[in-house]
């Protein structure tokens, strides 16, 4: 899932900018009475993985779970990450900083409430934090919460985060990370049997919409929370319909059995075009796309890699890519070259560092004077008997990044280098890429706000850096950029940390992506935010003079 964390999702070519349409003037206006109703049906090509919050890591489940359960408090569209400027309360009514800043007081909403009746209390954060760091669990953001050294709890409705060091985003660790967990119904359960509990496929919130219903290959549905403090939800029900695979989603959306699809491909939006109820919503999804390099043999792990652990080589075959040029043959406008490890939204000053150059020239003599050169005239290069031949890994179900292996061979060869591309289906391309077995791979990241996944993905210690690039002086600069309190000197940091990156060429940096989903046109939403198109899924709502029969239900009929 990820909503929060830092996690690989698939990634999907988009294509027209054309075929945008953004958010009309009925998405800005305000709610009347009565218009609460209806039912929003996704199309979803593939099964949840699990509903409990810290273990889940798959995309189908991450908009499942951010409607059921809450944050302490919650991001706002700016997506800031320095301080808590940028948060808003959610489980949480309010905090208090200590005056050394080492801990954090959080006041528990006096309303809140599990779906059961039972109030939510101090100790129920006290207990998701233990969950979220425990050793039984293989979670996927504890990386994230390693500055925290414990949650205490004052009384009933206060509990305090202690911190190891002052970080600027100390309040984004606290509250970005984890979902608040009922401890009174999960405290009884061995932590290494929280996944396989009944709670894992029938989860008990606080969110405004609760849980339904989970039918094994066909649907999971969630209700409003007619009850809930915040305001119930403005739709009765929503729906998650599982299909086989993508093209029975597509099916069902363009069937009219589905109003809403999150994966489009290109060859959908002539279609969609076409379809009078259907239109897309723009998201601009923290996504980027790269071909990252192996440093080690992955043939002998404890061996640098024959060809990649040289820069010359990394640099040479990153000068060879018109990169401009691939991302307008494949995304047209719908993406723009990435700059380094990072969405350009991300970045604080894009133009405060330099890229290596599309220079085919010069990318012929650096493989020259690393000893690589065509001896037998065949158009390859060779070194010591060594063909400059590699794989690339690509998964089957990125449209995009199959187009970009296709133009990144034929460059790759313009300067005598063979890249295989091996396409594989999405779980045996992540246990290959995630156990090194590569020698280049087809990368995307979709990440959180702020660049604090950065150390996750890219310096030495990085859990996900699967190509195991090292370079203290990135990590330091990293660190530095992200311990920083003052926002200028955070930005120079940071500003070196890319120009590191980029003249050390882990990968080449290759595309931002923007992600645009398919709705139904009687659908009135908010602007999506960049880190989850379903952040404000309890405030979408139906236009009350095109509701369809599923919108008159009712929200008795819809849970049952």
């Amino acid at each position: 899932m990820l909503p929060v964390r830092f996690s690989r999702r698939p990634l999907f070519l988009l294509a027209s900018l054309a075929m945008l349409v953004g958010c009309g003037d009925a998405d800005r206006g305000g709610v009347a009475a009565g218009e609460t109703g209806g039912t929003l049906i996704i199309a979803m090509p593939a099964e949840p993985t699990t509903l409990l919050p810290p273990v889940s890591d798959a995309n189908q489940d991450a908009a499942v779970i951010n409607a059921i359960f809450d944050r302490l408090a919650e991001i706002g569209p700016t997506l800031e990450t320095f301080g808590d400027r940028g948060f808003r309360p959610r489980l949480a009514s309010s905090w208090a900083w200590a005056n050394d800043s080492l801990s954090i007081a959080f006041t528990i909403d006096s309303l809140a409430r599990w779906h059961d009746g039972q109030p939510v209390e101090a100790a129920d954060v006290r207990y998701t934090f233990r969950v979220y760091t425990s050793d039984s669990l293989a979670v996927n953001n504890r990386a994230m919460l390693g500055n925290i050294d414990s949650v205490s709890v004052r009384d009933a409705r206060t509990a305090v985060f202690w911190f190891k060091r002052r970080t600027p985003q100390q309040f984004q660790e606290a509250t970005y990370f984890m979902y608040i967990l009922p401890s009174h119904l999960l405290a009884s359960i061995p932590m290494k049997d929280l996944p396989a509990s009944p709670f894992a496929r029938k989860p008990v919130g606080s969110g405004r919409f609760r849980f339904a219903n989970w039918e094994a290959g066909q649907r999971v549905e969630i209700v409003a929370d007619t009850a809930n403090p915040r305001g119930r939800a403005m739709l009765d029900r929503v729906i998650w319909s599982i299909a086989a695979d993508f093209g029975a989603a597509t099916v069902k959306l363009f069937a009219g059995e589905a109003d809403f699809f999150e994966y489009i491909r290109p060859g959908d939006l002539g279609q969609i075009a076409r379809t009078p109820s259907l239109r897309l919503v723009d998201n601009r999804a923290l996504q980027y796309l790269f071909l990252g390099f192996n440093f080690r043999d992955p043939r002998n792990p404890s061996q640098p890699h024959p060809l990649f652990a040289d820069a010359a080589v990394r640099r040479a075959l990153h000068m060879a890519v018109d990169r401009a040029g691939i991302v307008r043959n494949v995304f047209d406008s719908l993406g723009a070259v990435a700059l380094g490890p990072a969405p350009r939204a991300l970045i604080p000053d894009t133009t405060a560092f330099t890229q290596l150059p599309h220079d085919p020239a010069h990318a012929r003599a650096l493989l020259d004077s690393a000893g690589w050169r065509d001896s037998d005239g065949d158009g390859i290069r060779e070194r010591e008997g060594r063909r400059l031949s590699f794989e690339m890994l690509v998964p089957s179900s990125s449209a995009g990044r199959r187009s970009l292996t296709v133009l990144l061979q034929e460059q790759f060869r313009a300067v005598g280098a063979e890249a295989k591309p091996l396409v594989l289906e999405v779980n045996t391309f992540s246990t290959r890429s995630d156990t090194g077995q590569f020698d280049t791979y087809m990368g995307g990241w979709s990440v959180v706000p702020g660049l604090g996944g950065t150390r996750q993905t890219w310096t030495s210690k990085g859990s996900g850096n699967v190509g195991r690039y090292r370079n203290p002086a990135f990590d330091a600069l990293v660190d530095s950029a992200l311990t920083s309190f003052a926002p200028a000197a955070s930005h120079r940091y940071w500003a070196r940390a890319f120009q590191q990156i980029v003249d050390d060429a882990p990968a080449i940096w290759l595309v931002d992506q923007r992600a645009p989903v398919a709705l139904h046109k009687r659908f009135i939403v908010p602007p999506l935010r960049p880190d989850g198109w379903y952040a404000d899924l309890a405030d979408w709502r139906v236009d009350p003079a095109q509701r369809i029969d599923r919108d008159r239900i009712g929200l008795a009929a819809a849970s049952r």
